[in-house]
């Protein structure tokens, strides 16, 4: 399912409404989880995987994901977040030209701390957990991918929205800190918007209420997200074996869509009449074996 998570809301808080409301809309209890974390003050695209499907978590974790975010220069709060307190004001509003110099230093792959507020786990302890009593956080920096996709001054002066492209495990919050600091300031995301996930996006996002109304109405084929995955066709006898977890050469499939510009080596693996296996990986030996069974 695509949910339209809204804001004031944990994404945990969207999955346990999912799962209630289809568990009874079919009579039994589903297992549901979502594909990526939103933060409780943002809203949009949350993904949530239902039954087998949640077993493609990794696989869909690790796509790109693009948000409409607005930045605060000048003062910052402790989350880095409206949802936080301020903890510095009055700092200095930079210009236009100033925030697209900065913002350049923050494309690509770069090495980003998350922030302090975070669910990063720090000795065994979550990291917010040890901010909010007031202990200092010590983070390890992540390779992460950005990309900004649009820049332009808001309605106040001391605002700017952007569109981010970004890669797993960026924080938006952690890019707004950083923008501020190369621009000799302070500031913090005062709004936040999932409009991508992967194949997820807006158009095919439903609210909760929505979901309320219909809830099988709104669940996506499994293999919805997956078309960015080199997918291969086997014929019968090969899927049987591979369902049972017989590695089968890669060259006895029937068919294959190749995708150069997968991002990894995992492909999506169906029968020849196109029922959808699972997911699969080829070793060095040409051999596929599958990683996740899902029919």
């Amino acid at each position: 399912m695509n949910i339209d998570k809204p804001e004031g809301m944990t994404s945990s808080d969207v999955v346990c409404i999912v799962r209630g409301v289809l568990s009874k809309a079919v009579g039994e209890r589903c297992k549901a989880g979502h594909l990526g974390t939103l933060d409780p003050a943002a809203s949009g695209v949350l993904p949530v995987a239902i039954g087998k499907a949640t077993r493609l978590f990794d696989y869909l974790l690790r796509k790109r994901k693009t948000y409409t975010a607005r930045f605060r220069f000048g003062e910052t709060t402790d989350t880095l977040d409206r949802a936080g307190k301020i903890t510095k004001s009055g700092g200095r509003i930079p210009d236009f030209a100033e925030i697209k110099a900065a913002a350049t230093l923050f494309e690509g792959f770069i090495d980003q701390i998350p922030p302090d507020f975070s669910a990063k786990s720090v000795n065994g302890k979550r990291a917010y957990d040890l901010a909010r009593e007031g202990k200092t956080v010590s983070l390890t920096p992540k390779t992460v991918f950005v990309k900004f996709d649009d820049i332009k001054p808001a309605e106040t002066a001391a605002e700017f929205d952007f569109v981010i492209t970004c890669g797993s495990g960026t924080y938006i919050r952690a890019l707004a800190r950083d923008i501020a600091a190369a621009a000799g300031t302070v500031g913090y995301v005062t709004a936040l918007r999932r409009i991508s996930s992967g194949a997820f996006d807006l158009d095919n996002a439903v609210t909760l209420e929505e979901l309320k109304t219909n809830p099988t109405a709104h669940i996506l084929p499994t293999d919805f997200p997956l078309a960015d995955f080199t997918a291969m066709y086997f014929p019968s006898e090969h899927a049987r074996l591979l369902k049972n977890g017989v590695p089968v050469a890669a060259e006895a499939a029937c068919s294959v869509t190749r995708k150069d510009n997968a991002e990894d080596d995992a492909v999506a693996v169906y029968d020849e009449e196109g029922a959808f296996v699972g997911m699969g990986a080829i070793d060095d030996d040409k051999m596929l074996t599958m990683r996740a069974v899902l029919c």
